[in-house]
């Protein structure tokens, strides 16, 4: 989801092309529904010759990577320009494989996130201006009583849920 609300945003700061990549067909269309210019499965083998003919052939200049696994940080370096930047979002993992080579030789920016740094405001006026959806990601609104359930449901991963609001 998160990579979802960085699609949005992106658009929302006027950043063209949007490329997003997903192992997940139904997330990818979200994704275009929601301001991606493209979307690239994730085990497409030509997926960062695919970012390179979108980019007129240098590579994206910025990448943020919303997953945090060796595999998508390793992506992420590769599909940007010489110089570019990649933010890393996501840490599923606590330690990942980096590609220091390529950071190093191609010039590249690391960035870290996490959290807030005060951005609130902007944020809440993103989603009451309506240039950043929010409901597309609610599943389901459930009574707080089948909580239990739902939350079980969210944690084998059950296909198409997203959010689910549980309701007093």
């Amino acid at each position: 989801m998160i990579g979802l609300l960085v699609v949005q945003v992106l658009r929302a700061a006027g950043c063209r092309p949007v490329i997003a990549i997903d192992l997940d067909e139904s997330r990818l269309e979200l994704a275009g529904r929601l301001g991606a210019t493209a979307t690239i499965k994730a085990d497409d083998p030509a997926l960062i010759g695919q970012v390179r003919a979108l980019t007129g052939g240098r590579g994206a200049d910025a990448a943020f990577e919303v997953v945090g696994l060796t595999p998508t940080v390793k992506t992420a370096v590769d599909c940007v320009r010489k110089g570019g930047s990649v933010t890393l979002v996501g840490n599923l993992a606590p330690q990942i494989d980096l590609p220091l080579q390529a950071v190093v030789t191609r010039e590249l920016r690391l960035n870290g996130t996490c959290a807030s740094a005060g951005e609130y405001p902007a944020c809440l006026e993103l989603i009451a201006s309506g240039k950043v959806n929010v409901t597309e990601f609610i599943s389901a609104a459930a009574p707080l009583d089948d909580g239990p359930q739902w939350f079980e449901k969210l944690h084998r991963g059950e296909k198409g849920l997203m959010k689910v609001l549980l309701k007093p």
